[in-house]
């Protein structure tokens, strides 16, 4: 459907004893042993011409700005231009995407403000309560996350994984971490909008069926550049990593 032993004090510790609690280390459950905390995915598709947007504009800044281990992007969609005023931030590219789902959350159409959690929620998304319900659904998933990295390698990206369950897609975005925007026309007309992680670009820079990831991709537009692994039967976000 869808188009990252020296001990202090001069203490030597019996190289039994020392075994055994490498072993206690490693067993699941420790503090010690848990992974990183997995990046949660939030995609906001919004438009500077729709008068409900602005709500959820602010809550994905609050997101963006409130919780760590927290992807947050603005998707300016297109179909809202024919309106009255022409975002300068919509892409086809989010519009086509906003579909995807649309199909895959079997809906009649797309709407906006939307926002989808990790591929595979979806709120109202100036509706605080079922979007921070559906962000913690996705926290307490299980699943474990491919290990996905984004370094700079000269002038182009370098994309790595160790793997990924079944086909998937890879995706590059580019973003802007901030913009405020005087609206000349249109539902907002007058308004001065303050938008987070406004999402510059949208590339489809890769596929893989199960197999590691290492690619050297040109980088797309914007300040900031996150990667995106996402499953291609069912559209779940597999593993997401930011470009220090």
């Amino acid at each position: 459907m869808w188009q990252d032993a020296s001990v202090p004090g001069g203490n030597v510790m019996h190289p039994f004893r020392c075994a055994a609690i490498l072993m206690l280390l490693a067993l699941p459950g420790r503090a010690d042993a848990q992974l990183p905390e997995r990046l949660v995915v939030v995609e906001l598709f919004t438009s500077q011409g729709c008068s409900s947007c602005p709500p959820a504009d602010a809550l994905l800044t609050e997101l963006a700005r409130t919780e760590p281990g927290l992807l947050a992007l603005g998707l300016h969609v297109t179909y809202w231009d024919r309106l009255g005023w022409r975002d300068p931030y919509a892409l086809p590219a989010a519009t086509a995407r906003q579909r995807g789902y649309a199909a895959q959350f079997v809906q009649e159409g797309v709407y906006t403000p939307q926002m989808v959690v990790d591929g595979t929620r979806q709120a109202v998304g100036s509706d605080r309560a079922a979007v921070r319900a559906a962000i913690q659904e996705a926290r307490m998933s299980a699943e474990a996350q491919p290990a996905l990295q984004v370094t700079t390698d000269g002038a182009r990206l370098r994309v790595q994984s160790d793997r990924s369950p079944g086909a998937s897609i890879l995706w590059l975005v580019g973003f802007d971490p901030q913009h405020s925007t005087v609206v000349g026309a249109g539902e907002n007309g007058g308004r001065t909008l303050q938008e987070t992680n406004v999402v510059r670009a949208l590339v489809r820079a890769g596929d893989t069926a199960g197999a590691p990831l290492d690619l050297a991709v040109a980088r797309p537009a914007g300040v900031r550049v996150a990667a995106l692994l996402q499953a291609g039967a069912d559209g779940r976000i597999l593993a997401a990593a930011l470009l220090p």
